[in-house]
């Protein structure tokens, strides 16, 4: 019978220890935590040249790094590009081979390497000086080749990898990452970036959605819109309800202006009264006056406020002149997934 080590947890492979598994990711977590803190002391006049750099650029922010400094330099673009500062990824190796002409005057590069000295970077540093483009170097040596050469350079040093054999890129890696935010998150606030701005650059997201969908993007309109004459019978209204689906019916005048709305609620209230003749009353008789209405400009995800707010499941929409112009429920806004 195998006999399961004390510390192996349920299930584990027998030679795992435990104990010593959580002590070593607790342990990698305090080493990067302390390069982080690091990083807050060393937030000055070099930051601030960068920054300045960055928000006067006129074209774009260059972001280049190898191996795992160059997948940090991607994220750093990438977030860049999402709040507000324009900024793209060059690989350091293919812009010797061309790439380079993707650099412009207006650019301004963000070079990353922790050791300062990393040969494809430095090979692409002569042109970029030649055409007057301001470098930022972020590195983990100040006294480094790249750091020298560079118009402005931030310390990303760290006192030691996580990695216990000192050679993964690790916390040096985690800093960076995290100066880049520093850098991008400094920028947004500069500039004044919103929460629309960001859902510009984010239009399929959930965000994206909240704020940049309009009611006249999921309405229902022309005959696919639940429409009864203020003279329609009650039977009349139930046939227009189950031909469009939505579960209720306007009820318009003759200048097609909203005078109620007939819902399934209405019809449940009114089956239960024995005094109403389903086939000939007036629908003006039991549909709701005055109902809750919203404007085609609006944005949807006001339409499922309004929606919880008053416990309802569908909505009229009108114009300022108070026609009706569409009309959507529930459905429509969790098949937009606004909701």
């Amino acid at each position: 019978m195998n006999a399961t080590h004390p510390n192996t947890p349920t299930g584990g492979h027998s030679l795992l220890d435990a104990t010593a598994l959580i002590a070593s990711a607790q342990a990698v977590i305090d080493i990067e935590a302390q390069a982080i803190g690091a990083l807050r002391g060393r937030i000055g006049a070099d930051f601030l040249r960068a920054c300045q750099l960055m928000f006067d650029c006129n074209g774009r922010v260059v972001v280049s790094g190898m191996g795992k400094s160059g997948h940090v330099a991607r994220k750093i673009a990438a977030t860049m590009a999402s709040t507000g500062t324009p900024a793209f990824f060059v690989h350091p190796g293919e812009a010797s081979h061309g790439d380079l002409g993707m650099i412009t005057r207006k650019d301004v590069v963000l070079a990353l390497s922790n050791s300062g000295e990393t040969d494809e970077l430095l090979m692409i540093v002569p042109p970029i000086k030649r055409q007057g483009i301001a470098l930022v170097a972020m590195t983990g040596n100040r006294d480094s080749s790249l750091a020298r050469l560079a118009d402005v350079h931030l310390d990303t040093s760290v006192p030691a990898e996580a990695c216990p054999l000192g050679l993964a890129p690790t916390s040096s890696t985690t800093a960076a990452l995290v100066m880049g935010d520093a850098l991008a998150i400094a920028l947004l606030e500069a500039r004044g970036f919103t929460n629309e701005d960001f859902a510009r650059s984010h239009p399929a997201g959930s965000l994206g959605r909240q704020l940049l969908l309009k009611i006249s993007d999921v309405m229902h309109t022309g005959e696919q819109m639940p429409c009864v004459h203020a003279r329609a019978s009650l039977s009349e209204a139930l046939v227009e309800m189950t031909r469009k689906g939505l579960g209720m019916t306007a009820i318009v005048d003759d200048e097609g202006r909203l005078a109620g709305v007939f819902t399934d609620g209405d019809l449940r209230r009114a089956v239960d009264d024995d005094d109403i003749d389903l086939r000939n009353t007036a629908v003006t008789r039991l549909m709701t006056a005055r109902p809750k209405t919203i404007s085609a400009d609006r944005l949807a995800v006001e339409a499922a406020q309004l929606m919880e707010a008053h416990k309802i499941h569908a909505l009229l929409v009108v114009d300022a002149e108070q026609r009706l112009v569409g009309a959507l429920n529930i459905h429509d806004l969790l098949r937009a997934r606004v909701v």
